[in-house]
């Protein structure tokens, strides 16, 4: 006879269809799509069957807003996460924390009527950037961290923009940007997530506390080659990007080789215009670096820039590299992080080099992690996982967490 799933396990198993990936694998939740949209309608659902305020500001973020009993919502304590995802990414990549906060909320309120302070549990659009390219979109613009004029021109691989994609899910974007008076009225974000990587499981241990987020940042290199027929045109009149793009690939894998604890990964390219018996005339191809040091980053990034150029003039071709989006090292607040670990004294203190929410938040308000103990050690794909009985556990230490501060 099989166990029955623990209440935060029962809560994803409610979205557990929504956004399948019959192609890729696992889940493809892009932000504010209609699958995006479901599963916040989904959030929302819940959020007011327990009788919680719920508003959606400016730049999409969902609060469900539990107050206390004079009703106040200054000095406030949020939880949260997002719903989206990359493209085939796992079940567990955000929709935990936000399973977590209702699991949380529901210990809670059976243990008191009103809590002494204000709580809200949010939900965060586009945190994984997989459709406009910019992580932490939402908290980005709410922080002041991401020019509006700039997201509303963001345009998707379909041709639509973020202006027009805003619309479509009821947001205003002549509305969007920074936010400080209402992020002035918060005391504390506090961000429960999956660990993405195998800290938890190597010490046995269901939860973690964050203590820092590696340095990362996206660039876009796009190399222009010269298109031609591939059966009439010689080897050596050829100017092929693709070539050169190869040339990329390998120097931002040795790159990061010869980096110690530094990350770099290129997940994506693009090849202009794509035909098997054609010789490409461009490519787009992106990548991701990762240290704990913003000057390490940074210096990996010189050493790929001076890659790219010469791989390219190699090949007769040009090249420029964009860059999308970076994030400077964040360590979280020490005096938060003092009262998560006193809260949970059996919890151990990890570092991450996957981006937050929490992350961005950093930088306008106190911020701290929870993370949840993820078995395979694997995120971003299918394999992501954790326990039922974990993920409960990761909802009792949020919970206990947010009386800490509320009281």
């Amino acid at each position: 006879m099989s166990t029955p799933a623990t209440p935060t396990a029962a809560l994803l198993a409610e979205i557990a269809e929504i956004g399948r990936d019959e192609v890729r694998g696992g889940y493809s939740r892009p932000g504010f799509t209609e699958t995006e949209l479901a599963l916040r309608e989904w959030f929302i659902g819940h959020a007011t069957a327990r009788g919680l305020e719920v508003e959606i500001d400016r730049n999409g973020i969902v609060w469900a807003w539990w107050l206390p009993a004079d009703g106040s919502k200054d000095g406030a304590v949020i939880t949260g996460s997002h719903l989206d995802s990359v493209p085939g990414g796992g079940a567990y990549d955000g929709p935990l924390g936000v399973a977590s906060a209702l699991r949380a909320h529901d210990l809670l309120a059976a243990r008191f009527d009103a809590p002494a302070a204000p709580i809200a549990y949010c939900v965060f659009p586009e945190e994984e950037g997989s459709r406009f390219g910019i992580p932490c979109f939402g908290s980005r613009l709410a922080a002041g961290m991401l020019d509006p004029a700039t997201a509303r021109a963001l345009v998707d691989a379909d041709g639509v923009t973020f202006a027009d994609a805003a619309r479509a899910a009821g947001i205003d974007p002549e509305g969007i940007g920074a936010d400080p008076e209402r992020f002035g009225r918060v005391k504390a974000f506090v961000e429960l997530h999956v660990e993405q990587g195998r800290g938890l499981a190597d010490l046995d241990r269901p939860v973690a506390v964050a203590r820092s987020i590696l340095a990362h940042g996206r660039w876009q290199a796009t190399i222009h080659g010269k298109g031609d027929h591939a059966g009439t045109t010689r080897m050596e009149d050829r100017h092929d990007p693709v070539v050169a793009a190869a040339d990329v690939i390998q120097a931002v894998r040795r790159v990061a080789d010869a980096t110690a604890d530094a990350r770099g990964t290129v997940g994506r390219m693009v090849v202009i215009p794509g035909g098997t018996n054609v010789i490409a005339s461009r490519v787009h191809l992106w990548f991701d670096l990762r240290h704990a040091s913003d000057a390490t980053t940074r210096h990996m990034l010189e050493q790929i820039t001076e890659a790219v150029q010469a791989a390219a003039e190699a090949e007769g071709c040009t090249a420029e590299i964009a860059e999308e989006s970076y994030s400077p090292e964040v360590s979280f607040d020490a005096d938060l992080r003092t009262r998560l670990e006193a809260t949970l004294p059996e919890a151990p203190v990890l570092d991450t080099g996957a981006g937050h929410d929490a992350g961005v938040l950093a930088s306008v308000i106190p911020t701290g992690m929870l993370f949840v103990r993820n078995p395979t050690g694997t995120s971003h794909a299918p394999d992501e996982s954790t326990s039922d009985e974990d993920a409960e556990a990761g909802s009792v230490a949020l919970a206990e967490v947010l009386e800490a501060l509320t009281t």
